[in-house]
């Protein structure tokens, strides 16, 4: 166990709904995620690793992971449902493993404490040291928790838990607003339907935004869910205000190369601005401010990919407006510059021609 902590510790952390690149693209082999379920797993989590991932696909149609389900030892393994699954592989296959996904366990994660993990679960994790990352859905992220991946870091998990979770493990920073949290290494996502947004970001992050939005557009899925947890958690008093802020945040998608202000969403909405702030906050987990540099952001990453623009173009079109202002956001949002991002992704499926010369 200290060896995956130390292993992990060393790798670059991101931030919360981070996109930093990760390593070692391009090397034509599909990427092994293994998916670690425990008695009392929730099939819908189990099923959508599964779906995601392996519908990714390269542009000349090749798989880009192979997913593979694995138990504390292989056979029948009991569900939170009236039906059991079988795990046909056992933790060695954690071991070879790129990237590590736990799903939660309804039956154990709340009552883990710092420490003191079950010897074999704590044994399987010791295995996957040398997993480029670790991810967990749910209350999965009791079990990253105990086993130290967590300290000093900031994570999230089903808003019902958050407060478990916090309570019990203080060296965590916890967000119980955010659908996904990217630290680098160790991620951790909200309850069961936030992995569907936890896969489409390590897609994305792998192998760019084209593959991820085709992956989305396979299962049905949003390539971007706006909000967070934030819009789910019960309030013991209801908000007076029926108005949302989604009519503003939708025309706002509409006109990213324009120099918005906060004045102008509010009115869009039929609200003051200090009401808009609030309500924002409350449905998407950011701030007006950070959820528009979000989108533009995004949408940079689109140009990059598809088209041929500059660097000044795109800044102008994402509403940046000096190529300067677009790396620095680039940088900080997705963790390497937009030339760097355009060089590695380039040429990916759903992408434009490429660029001359």
């Amino acid at each position: 166990m200290a060896k995956m902590c130390k292993h992990l510790a060393m790798t670059t952390r991101g931030t919360t709904q981070g996109t930093a690149l990760a390593g070692g693209l391009g090397d034509g082999r599909p990427r092994t995620v293994a998916v670690l379920v425990r008695d009392g797993v929730l099939p819908m989590e189990l099923g959508l690793v599964h779906q995601l991932f392996g519908s990714a696909r390269d542009a000349a149609g090749a798989p880009l992971y192979t997913p593979l389900t694995c138990a504390l030892r292989p056979g029948m393994v009991d569900t939170d449902a009236d039906f059991p699954i079988r795990a046909p592989h056992g933790p060695e296959v954690l071991a070879g493993a790129d990237t590590v996904i736990v799903p939660a366990s309804h039956r154990e994660d709340e009552s883990l404490r710092p420490g003191e993990l079950p010897a074999p679960l704590a044994e399987a994790l010791t295995l996957a040291s040398s997993a480029r990352r670790i991810a967990s859905i749910c209350t999965g992220a009791f079990v990253l928790a105990a086993a130290g991946l967590l300290d000093g870091r900031r994570a999230t998990t089903h808003w019902l838990a958050a407060e478990r979770l916090a309570r019990g493990f203080p060296s965590v920073t916890v967000d119980p607003d955010v659908l996904y949290v990217d630290e680098g290494a160790v991620l951790t996502s909200a309850g069961e339907a936030a992995g569907i947004d936890l896969c489409l970001h390590l897609i994305r992050r792998d192998h760019g935004a084209a593959v991820a939005a085709a992956v989305a557009r396979r299962t049905v899925v949003p390539p971007h869910r706006e909000g967070g947890q934030a819009q789910y958690i019960q309030r013991p008093v209801a908000e007076p205000e029926s108005t949302s802020t989604g009519a503003a945040r939708a025309w706002a998608l509409t006109r990213l190369g324009e120099p918005l202000t906060l004045a102008e969403l509010a009115a869009r909405a039929s609200m003051s601005v200090r009401t808009f702030s609030r309500r924002f906050r409350d449905e998407t987990g950011l701030t007006p401010v950070q959820w528009l540099t979000q989108r533009r952001v995004d949408r940079a990453r689109q140009l990059l990919e598809e088209t041929d623009h500059t660097v000044d173009r795109i800044a102008a079109e994402c509403g940046f407006g000096t190529g300067a202002s677009l790396r620095g956001h680039f940088q900080a949002g997705v963790g390497v510059s937009p030339g760097a991002y355009r060089a590695t992704f380039r040429g990916r499926e759903g992408s434009g021609p490429r660029p001359r010369g």
